[in-house]
């Protein structure tokens, strides 16, 4: 646990999902928490004001004028922020958060690490909730806000510890990835495919990430990886602890048949089991693979995996419907990979048959906003019959040879039959979609930021009723 001699602990960058989870799991505790962060948004905005957090706006060095005992430094600050330099100078205790877990709360515990390009959020709130369901009682950490546990931290005295492991880097000071800290006694690893081009130069560069966390596994532990990913295969050929695959392929130990995917539900089946899972599209299924394989690993039977299987209630901003208005369906949806974007496309398409699906896009992510994605992002709109593609993020932040070029995407997509429309703001955007979406559609927002609140703006905006014309 954290040393006696801190009491109060400020969030420098408090908006993350992690950063805003860990700080209100620690005010229950009876720490004194204050956190700074810019442009923050919901839904974690509206989490920490529930829970009365004192988020103060911008950075500043007065903002420790009351010289925390700690300082938790979020890995999107860097030097020449106010409070990276006021906690240098003044000599402040601080750490990045991954170090905030692992030497004060992961150190001990059994620790079970979910990593992977997609998926990591969903895998780990289901997960922890089926350890929930068996009384398991565990800590956890999940990238977003899972439905059914009402936050994305908890600190408990029980020995399990389910974390979300991120191969992003850690700090402006720990350059490496944030999972190499979450001591793994058992590691699942989802998936592999490129990503963070802002700090991975390809492939081999994010392998070479995995590996490392591979390395932690212990002899008496176990790695759990997805067989079906070529990106994996060459890592799974460790001796220093046991492998298990899972996946949809014959040849992994766990493989799901029998697979139906339905509009509101999916169905698949082991070996003398049927299991039922209230999360629709193949990805969400081979979610729950890992999830069973690392519960049953534990001693969990199958009626105790899906006994909690009925009752998960799925993570906020993945796939989350919004609102409904004039007969329009507006889903949030945090996906920013090609991957992530056709998957949930397709997954739609299966849950609203013969609808008319709009996908609504910002290109804010370090690797959207680069033209490394620029083909890829063609073909993942393929099950969409409209693309909207908004302004990238921070344009201003990138050199333009480096830049996803939007106009090009919507020529491409429009050559490809798509009927497709750049336009780059949010206002634009309402007007657009709003004159254009008729009952029955489904208008999909991928982001992986607020996108300046486009969601209710939609909903408000097509709730109105049409101008009257005046009257000569």
């Amino acid at each position: 646990m954290i040393s006696s001699d801190v009491k109060s602990i400020h969030f420098s960058g408090i908006g993350g999902t992690a950063m805003a989870s860990v700080a209100a799991a620690l005010q229950e505790m009876g720490f004194a928490v204050t956190g700074s962060d810019q442009n923050i948004y919901p839904p974690m905005s509206t989490f920490l004001a529930e829970r009365k957090i004192a988020v103060m706006s911008g950075y500043s060095e007065a903002n420790l004028r009351h010289k925390p005992d700690l300082v938790v430094i979020g890995n999107a600050l860097s030097r020449g922020n106010s409070e990276v330099e006021a906690a240098l100078d003044h000599k402040l205790r601080y750490c990045s958060l991954p170090e905030l877990l692992k030497d004060f709360f992961l150190r001990g515990k059994r620790s079970i690490v979910v990593a992977g390009t997609h998926g990591k959020t969903t895998t780990t709130a289901l997960l922890a909730w089926v350890f929930e369901q068996n009384g398991l009682n565990p800590s956890f950490l999940i990238g977003g806000i899972a439905n059914n546990l009402g936050q994305g931290a908890r600190f408990t005295e029980s020995e399990w510890f389910i974390i979300e492991g991120d191969e992003y880097d850690t700090a402006f000071f720990d350059k490496r990835s944030k999972f190499i800290h979450y001591l793994p006694e058992t590691a699942i690893l989802n998936n592999l495919e490129f990503d963070h081009a802002d700090i991975f130069e390809d492939v081999a560069a994010i392998q070479t990430a995995f590996r490392r966390l591979i390395n932690l596994v212990p002899r008496n532990g176990l790695l759990l990886a997805n067989g079906d990913d070529l990106n994996l295969a060459s890592l799974l050929h460790v001796t220093h602890c046991p492998v298990k695959r899972f996946g949809f392929g014959e040849e992994n130990s766990i493989h799901a048949f029998n697979v139906r995917l339905g509009a509101t539900a999916s169905e698949f089946e082991l070996p003398s089991f049927k299991f039922h899972l209230n999360l629709i599209g193949d990805f969400n299924v081979r979610n729950a693979l890992a999830v069973i394989a690392c519960a049953k690993h534990y001693g969990l039977k199958n009626s105790q995996i899906q006994a909690a299987f009925d009752t998960f209630g799925g993570v906020k901003r993945r796939l989350e419907i919004r609102g409904v208005s004039a007969g329009i369906t507006v889903i949030d949806d945090f996906g920013h990979h090609p991957t992530a974007i056709r998957e949930t496309l397709r997954a739609l398409r299966v849950k609203y048959p013969g609808q008319r699906i709009w996908a609504v896009f910002e290109p804010r992510s370090n690797t959207t906003r680069r033209k490394v994605f620029q083909s890829d992002l063609v073909g993942a709109f393929a099950d969409a019959d409209a693309v909207v593609v908004a302004q990238v993020a921070r344009l201003e932040l990138l050199p333009a040879e480096e830049r996803l070029n939007p106009q090009q995407l919507i020529q491409d997509l429009r050559a490809n039959g798509k009927a497709a429309e750049y336009l780059p703001d949010v206002e634009t955007i309402v007007n657009h979609v709003s004159k254009n979406a008729q009952g029955g559609d489904v208008v999909c927002v991928f982001s992986n930021g607020g996108f300046g609140r486009i969601h209710e703006k939609l909903l408000e905006r097509l709730n109105r009723p049409p101008a009257k014309p005046l009257l000569r």
